[in-house]
């Protein structure tokens, strides 16, 4: 089956000032996969005649289908309608429909219908109207040779809405497409390429219909398979037998799959084991507790926590001894190993955490320069710490130090 490519065009000066973020794109990108069709590219170009011009012009070469938001108002700087009309080669008419429907979409809002109002309803007269029920510019659909242009309203609420009751049904009418099936693997605690080393024998031996790709994120690295044929349940299956073949290799650094975030994993696996955890974090400054928390239902295993910045409170709250502070200083093994203890003890749980480190941009030395930082799990019967060399960036470390942690509590837990 034949695979049907997609382009996404995004018209307006607005978009490439940054004043208007571009979230159609993406929102139509996942609809399109959903469907079978696969978006090869996206393109935004400003209000000039040349541009767009040139991009309907590229995109008919590269693609099946051209997806079009923005440029549809009644001004003169909206040159999206006369584009199309003068692209296909088309006069632009008058439509009854449209203009009825906009005279009425006025009236019903007690808003004053003017003659600049009325340009909404000229469209090229090659163009098949698409109603939109929710705004006054209306979607046009084009055929040529095969291949299909649509324009769209940008308004994200107005473009949905056509999408879904019109565009998409008509795609799926006009073309036959293959299915798409991804399945994302999440994985944490090991660099992208430290990553691809190990699981190479396995990544050469994929079929040619499933394909792999890394996509690597702070702290993170997701692996994405990506399977293309006419069977989704089929598809499903072969999945799961290669991430079973995965497993070997790559257990300890997966995590979750798809939506599953690296918090919510952990409060799953904490659930399942019946225990409880309390934090103590300094240089993460409750970053942990934040993410902990985000997780609905995060009370039944999250007791509370602490935020111990100045070594008094390292010492009055958590019990931290005075010469541990005096001999190795906060930012230690042993400091933080006995702000876990204090923390699980403090609040009863079954797990105590504990982060304290340098975040930066200053106070660092030259024994324990910026990025510097110790975390620690404790759990009654094992307190483990570790130590980390982060950057320079304090926002970043701080992201980091809460990957980490989640991560030693989540090995923790497994072992």
């Amino acid at each position: 089956m034949k695979t049907v490519l997609a382009e996404i065009l995004t018209i307006g000066d607005e978009i490439l000032y940054g004043q208007i973020t571009d979230t159609n794109s993406q929102w139509m990108s996942a609809e399109l996969d959903e469907l079978g069709i696969r978006v090869i590219r996206k393109t935004t170009v400003g209000d000039t005649e040349k541009d767009i011009l040139e991009a309907f012009s590229e995109a008919e070469k590269r693609a099946d289908i051209v997806l079009i938001t923005g440029g549809l108002g009644p001004t003169n700087d909206d040159l999206t309608m006369p584009m199309l009309a003068k692209y296909f080669d088309s006069k632009i008419v008058m439509n009854q429909d449209v203009l009825n429907h906009v005279q009425y979409f006025f009236e019903r809002r007690g808003r004053v219908f003017t003659e600049l109002n009325r340009n909404q309803a000229l469209v090229p007269e090659i163009a098949e109207v698409l109603h939109n029920e929710l705004g006054t510019a209306p979607g046009t659909w084009y055929e040529r040779n095969g291949k299909i242009f649509v324009s769209m309203p940008g308004v994200p609420h107005e473009m949905k809405n056509l999408m879904k009751s019109l565009v998409i049904p008509k795609l799926s009418a006009f073309f036959q497409t293959p299915v798409i099936y991804h399945k994302l693997i999440k994985t944490v605690g090991i660099g992208e390429s430290y990553l691809a080393d190990k699981i190479k024998p396995w990544e050469d031996s994929l079929p040619k219909h499933i394909s792999l790709a890394y996509l690597p994120s702070v702290g993170h690295v997701k692996l994405r398979l990506t399977a293309v044929g006419d069977d989704k349940e089929i598809l499903k299956q072969e999945v799961q037998s290669l991430i079973d073949d995965l497993m070997p290799m790559a257990a300890k650094y997966i995590y979750g799959y798809d939506g599953m975030t690296l918090e919510k994993a952990v409060g799953e696996m904490l659930l399942a084991k019946g225990k409880t955890i309390a934090l103590a974090e300094s240089c993460s400054g409750g970053y942990v507790q934040h993410k902990i928390t985000s997780v609905a239902g995060s009370s039944a295993y999250f007791q509370g926590g602490v935020v111990p910045y100045h070594n008094d409170h390292k010492i009055n709250v958590l019990g931290v001894n005075p010469d541990t502070l005096v001999q190795f200083g906060a930012v230690s093994e042993e400091c933080v190993k006995e702000m876990a203890e204090g923390v699980r003890k403090l609040f009863k749980s079954d797990i105590g955490a504990a982060s304290s480190g340098i975040a930066g941009p200053d106070g660092g030395t030259e024994d324990k320069p910026v990025g510097t930082v110790w975390i620690a799990y404790a759990d009654g019967e094992q307190t483990v710490a570790k130590k980390l060399q982060l950057t320079q960036n304090r926002a970043l470390n701080i992201d980091l130090t809460g990957i980490s942690v989640l991560n030693l509590v989540r090995k923790s837990l497994k072992q």
